[in-house]
């Protein structure tokens, strides 16, 4: 029995065992044998046609979570200088109530 199948993938198996001994290998890799990338268009092709108020809606949201993320920073700031300003005020009350201890002064984050 011929199976078309059988033959394909025999001559498939052999092409591969010849690319595997006749292409130079470096650091035990194949050179040259790489895979056309279809997603990246060659050099000479034009860029694909992107709707203008796509990219401006694109920007809009860009914009968008570039401004939630500094208010999101200024409020974690904010949050920093007051556990800052408590942590001083508990070390002064500590240092007054025991006047002979010496406290490490340990540095913010």
């Amino acid at each position: 029995m011929d199976f078309p199948m059988v033959q394909s993938s025999e001559v498939r198996r052999d092409i591969w065992l010849f690319s595997i001994q006749s292409v130079p290998k470096k650091k035990g890799r194949l050179v040259g044998l790489d895979r056309r990338t279809w997603s990246v268009p060659p050099s000479s092709a034009p860029p694909p046609f992107v709707d203008p108020e796509v990219l401006t809606a694109q920007l809009k949201d860009k914009d968008d979570r570039i401004y939630l993320l500094q208010i999101q920073m200024a409020a974690q700031q904010a949050g920093y200088e007051a556990q800052r300003r408590l942590n001083q005020q508990m070390m002064e009350m500590m240092q007054r109530m025991y006047p002979n201890e010496v406290f490490l002064d340990v540095p913010d984050p």
